[in-house]
């Protein structure tokens, strides 16, 4: 039976996310259970398309992507796929409504990975940052709204902008590995051989700002969400406190983390801010 497959297919999504992401899917498990298996699901094809491009260096990753993607269009279309990833995600895509475009501006983003190894302009990480980052969120928050356009429409642009927090957060900790492991700079106007203090601030400003309006859209969601987006907010707060203290050299050096009893502490504290509306 169909329905049997698609169980599978959304445990597959689920087990995605709780491999590659502790992070991740400890936030997604503190939002009510009615979205949890969405965002996975949402997650899961995102992860997928990323480790084409990340990871697969012994392999033609072109090809692959081309196959993806091919298989992807089919199974939006046909709202099936044997691919059990696939299979799932379009399962929240046709449920939600999810605008098609923000599937496309991802899928263009990811391909640019294949090939492009610098954004030389600040149009260019825009534009990258809008299609790997945004507009995840944008997807994230129509699962979040239920599908409610108005309430999309009032958070959309909180949401980019926590998106794109979180992504720029990502690559100012993983520098070493983009420069040195895969030959690219996504940060424009930066010299990473000789990234100072001055440079690292002002990329820190500009995550700073995007944190600020994103939490002014956490505020705003509805219960099932929040806590579980508020959560994230708070790791993700938590890994640019550390880089803000971590010397510039250092951080092209190294790659920072957040240690899992800290993942728990945050928990906690949030927890408690969540409960006495202190967010």
């Amino acid at each position: 039976m169909k329905s049997l497959f698609d169980t599978v297919s959304y445990s597959s999504s689920k087990l995605v996310t709780k491999t590659y992401s502790t992070s991740f899917s400890l936030a997604t498990k503190m939002l009510y259970k009615s979205i949890r298996a969405d965002i996975y699901n949402i997650y899961g094809f995102v992860r997928f398309a990323d480790e084409i491009v990340d990871s697969f260096h012994d392999y033609d990753k072109e090809l692959l992507f081309n196959k993806f993607s091919e298989d992807l269009e089919s199974a939006l279309t046909h709202k099936i796929s044997l691919n059990p990833i696939l299979n799932s995600f379009q399962h929240t895509f046709h449920k939600y409504n999810i605008d098609k475009s923000f599937v496309d501006a991802f899928m263009k983003s990811m391909r640019l990975d294949l090939h492009k190894s610098n954004y030389l302009t600040e149009n260019e990480y825009k534009d990258y940052i809008y299609g790997s980052a945004d507009v995840v969120g944008l997807m994230c928050l129509r699962v979040f709204v239920n599908g409610n356009e108005e309430k999309f429409n009032e958070l959309k642009d909180t949401a980019m902008s926590l998106g794109s927090a979180f992504q720029k957060v990502n690559f100012l900790r993983d520098l070493k590995a983009d420069f040195e492991g895969l030959d690219r700079t996504y940060f424009p106007n930066t010299d990473l051989k000789n990234l100072d203090e001055t440079s690292k601030q002002c990329i820190i400003d500009d995550i700073e700002a995007d944190f600020k309006k994103g939490l002014s859209g956490i505020k705003k969601l509805p219960i099932e969400a929040k806590f579980g987006v508020f959560m994230a907010y708070r790791y993700y707060s938590q890994l640019l406190k550390k880089l803000k203290k971590t010397p510039a050299l250092k951080i092209k050096d190294s790659r920072i983390r957040v240690s899992n009893p800290k993942k728990i502490e945050l928990l906690m504290r949030s927890y408690v801010k969540y409960q006495l509306n202190l967010m």
